[in-house]
C-alpha cells in the first residue's frame, strides 16, 4: 500500500467537489429498490468505478462474477485516488454516473449526506448479516440511521510485533502492548538490544499514515478529536486528556530516541522499510502496508495486535472501501446483484489475497485464521473499529498544510504540547464550520 491511497486531493480540489455536490446531489432520482425483482436475474452491462489502488482486489471480484453467471458484463474503471472525489462529483453534476462506485468509506459520507447516493437499507437488512459487517464502515455511509453503502474491502490499522525481539528482550507481546506504560518499558528494552534497533516507529511526516496509526490510541478511551454530529461539529482537542497524553506518549518515543531518527522527515514513501528489515520491535500499519513486503521468516515471527489507549482497551482505524449506488444509475439492479456477490463470504474470505481484509467477521474459520492470521485480530473485534464520521476528514487528517500533521509535529519534536493543540483546536472549528455551511 502506497500513502497516496489516504492523499487524495488538494484542498481547492476538495472545496470544488463540496460545492458541485451541494448544487446537483438531489437532481438525479434514486433507484427504485422495491421494484418486484431487483436485484434479481438482471443482464446488461454494469459499470463500475474502483479506486486505483484498489483495482487488483476489485478486478479478482469481478472476474469471479464474470465466471458464475453470463448474464451481466462488469465495465471496470479505475480512478485516480487523488481525482476520485472531484471525477465523482463531476459525474453527478453532468448526470452521466457509474452504475456502481468503490469508494474510501472516508468519503462515502461526503456524498450520503449530499444526497448523492441511493438509499440501500432495506436491501442490506435483506442480506441477514447486519451483525457481521463491519459497522464503522456501516456508520461512514449512514444518514439520519439510514445505509447508503456497502462495506466492501477493509483496510485496518494494527499493530505488528517482531516476537524474536520481544523474547530477546524478555517481553510479553500482550502484556507490554497493553497500554502506554507497557509500550514504553517495551521500547527502552528492544532499543537497548542495539545494532540499529529500536522499539517503535512513526511516519512523523505523513498526514494521513499518522492519522491512520496514530488516532486509535485516543479512540480506545471512547473520545474522538470532533465532536457532535454532521451539521454541527467541532473539534475536541483542547482538554481531551486521552489526546494529550497521546501526544506526550509520542514526544517520549522522540526524546528518549526510541524510533529511527528518520523518523522526523518519514513520508510514508518507505514506510515498512524498517520493520521488514527486522530493525523494529512494534510497527503500527495495515496488513497490506507489511505483509507484501516481508519475507516468511519475517512474518512467522510477527505477532498482531490492536492499537491500545493510554490506560489500556484497544482499538484501530475502520478504513477500507464501501460499494455505492449512485442515484441515476443506468443498470441499478445489476448494480446490486454484482454488490450482493462482492459481499459474500467466498467472495470475502479471499480478500487477504490482494492484501486487504475482508469486512465481515463470520469469514473466521479455524483454516481461515491459519491461512491469514495478521487480519483476523480486526475482525475479531470489530466493534473497536472506527472512523470518524465528518465531511472534513480529508482537511484535517490527509493534507500535508492540515492542523492534524502541524498539532503532532509541533507536540512531538518540538515539544510544545500544549501550544500545538491549542491552535489545533481553533483551526479545527474553522475548517469544520466551513465544510458544514
Amino acid at each position: 500500500m502506497e500513502l497516496t491511497r489516504r492523499q487524495l486531493f488538494t484542498l481547492a480540489g476538495a472545496a470544488t467537489a463540496s460545492a458541485a455536490l451541494a448544487g446537483c446531489g438531489g437532481t438525479l432520482r434514486p433507484a427504485n429498490i422495491e421494484a418486484a425483482g431487483f436485484g434479481e436475474n438482471a443482464s446488461g452491462t454494469l459499470n463500475l468505478w474502483c479506486r486505483s489502488d484498489t483495482v487488483n482486489g476489485t478486478q479478482a471480484v469481478v472476474d469471479a462474477f464474470h465466471q458464475a453467471q453470463n448474464r451481466i458484463r462488469v465495465s471496470l474503471t479505475p480512478i485516480q485516488n487523488r481525482q476520485y472525489v472531484t471525477k465523482l462529483a463531476t459525474a453527478i453534476r453532468g448526470g452521466r454516473v457509474p452504475d456502481v462506485v468503490d469508494i474510501d468509506d472516508i468519503y462515502s459520507t461526503l456524498f450520503a449526506y449530499r444526497d448523492a447516493f441511493t438509499d440501500l437499507t432495506p436491501l442490506i437488512e435483506q442480506l441477514g448479516i447486519g451483525d457481521a459487517l463491519s459497522p464503522g464502515h456501516l456508520a461512514l455511509s449512514t444518514k439520519d440511521g439510514r445505509r447508503y453503502g456497502l462495506p466492501f474491502i477493509g483496510d485496518f490499522s494494527v499493530l505488528f510485533c517482531n516476537t524474536e525481539l520481544f523474547e530477546r528482550a524478555g517481553l510479553d507481546v500482550e502484556e507490554h502492548t497493553a497500554d502506554f506504560a507497557g509500550i514504553l518499558e517495551a521500547a527502552r528494552a528492544i532499543t537497548g538490544l542495539g545494532d540499529d534497533v529500536y522499539g517503535w516507529s512513526f511516519p512523523g511526516n505523513s498526514s494521513g499514515a499518522l492519522g491512520f496509526t496514530v488516532q486509535p490510541h485516543v479512540w480506545a478511551t471512547g473520545r474522538d478529536l470532533i465532536s457532535g454530529d454532521v451539521g454541527n461539529q467541532r473539534g475536541d482537542v483542547v482538554g481531551n486528556d486521552a489526546l494529550r497524553r497521546t501526544l506526550d506518549f509520542a514526544r517520549t518515543l522522540w526524546s528518549e530516541d526510541l524510533v529511527p531518527p528518520g523518523s522526523f522527515a518519514d513520508d510514508a514513501s518507505r514506510w515498512s522499510a524498517d520493520y521488514v528489515a527486522g530493525r523494529l520491535g512494534m510497527f503500527p500499519a495495515s496488513f497490506g502496508v507489511v505483509v507484501p513486503n516481508a519475507d516468511q521468516e519475517l512474518l512467522d515471527r510477527t505477532r498482531v495486535v490492536l492499537l491500545p489507549g493510554p490506560d489500556g482497551g484497544r482499538a484501530f482505524f475502520d478504513g477500507g472501501d464501501n460499494l455505492c449506488m449512485p442515484n441515476g444509475a443506468r443498470n441499478p439492479s445489476a448494480a446490486w446483484e454484482f454488490m450482493k456477490f462482492a459481499v459474500a463470504v467466498q467472495q470475502q474470505s479471499r480478500m487477504p489475497e490482494g492484501f486487504y481484509s475482508p469486512v465481515r467477521s463470520d469469514v473466521v474459520t479455524p483454516q481461515f485464521a491459519e491461512s491469514y492470521p495478521f487480519v483476523v485480530p480486526p475482525l475479531e473485534s470489530l466493534d473497536v473499529g472506527y472512523a470518524p464520521t465528518t465531511l472534513a476528514y480529508n482537511l484535517i487528517y490527509n493534507q500535508q498544510d492540515g492542523p492534524w500533521l502541524r498539532m503532532f509535529r509541533q507536540a512531538v519534536f518540538d515539544g510544545e504540547v500544549d501550544a500545538a493543540m491549542q491552535e489545533a483546536q481553533s483551526t479545527y472549528d474553522r475548517i469544520l464550520r466551513q465544510a458544514q455551511a
